[in-house]
């Protein structure tokens, strides 16, 4: 296959990809022709670097981050994978913009992605990242996908509910806030034709 439809098969630039085959990145097998043409194996997986992603909700669990970075980096060893990257991170599961999460997605070559649970990547929606990560090339490798504690669950029921009355009560102080806004500029306007 050309490297050409490969990558618009994964949904990528050419230039993405070409770039990712210059650097020795492409996550699948490629070489080039005699006449300088790419071609690519899809069903071929080149040996992926490995990225660890670790994140705690709050700075007090610092200690916590620690730990799990060290035992996503045994499992790893235990497996003979080489770690390139560890990337750490400080935030609550339920914020969809994480810094550091988002630039490895954004800026990465495709990768093996270890996480020790699935909640360390995300609360919520974390199937999306089960089927859509490996259409890019990454592989998502959850070393302990059963563990849910129950104070876990009740957490996130917790933030969902704190989550949208932020979200509810933004709206009615904006309303408010317009409706004053509103208010200053009618009189501001009735005493400029009444002098």
């Amino acid at each position: 296959m050309k490297l050409a439809d490969w990558a618009k098969q994964q949904g990528i630039a050419y230039i993405t990809a070409w770039r990712w085959y210059k650097s020795g990145k492409l996550p699948v097998k490629a070489w080039k022709t005699p006449s300088g043409m790419i071609l690519v194996d899809p069903k071929s997986p080149q040996n992926l670097p490995t990225v660890v992603y670790a994140r705690v909700s709050s700075r007090e669990k610092r200690g916590d981050l620690e730990r799990q970075v060290e035992r996503c980096l045994e499992f790893c060893r235990s497996r003979g994978w080489e770690v390139s990257r560890v990337v750490k991170e400080i935030a609550s599961g339920m914020n969809d913009s994480r810094p550091k999460l988002s630039k490895l997605l954004e800026t990465s070559p495709p990768c093996r992605l270890v996480v020790e649970h699935k909640d360390r990547l995300t609360r919520f929606g974390f199937r999306y990242f089960e089927l859509l990560l490996p259409r890019l090339g990454w592989e998502l490798v959850v070393i302990n996908r059963d563990a849910e504690d129950e104070s876990d669950l009740m957490k996130d029921l917790v933030s969902v509910i704190t989550s949208f009355c932020c979200r509810l009560y933004g709206l009615r102080r904006g309303r408010r806030k317009a409706k004053e806004i509103r208010d200053r500029c009618l009189e501001a306007s009735k005493s400029a034709f009444t002098t």
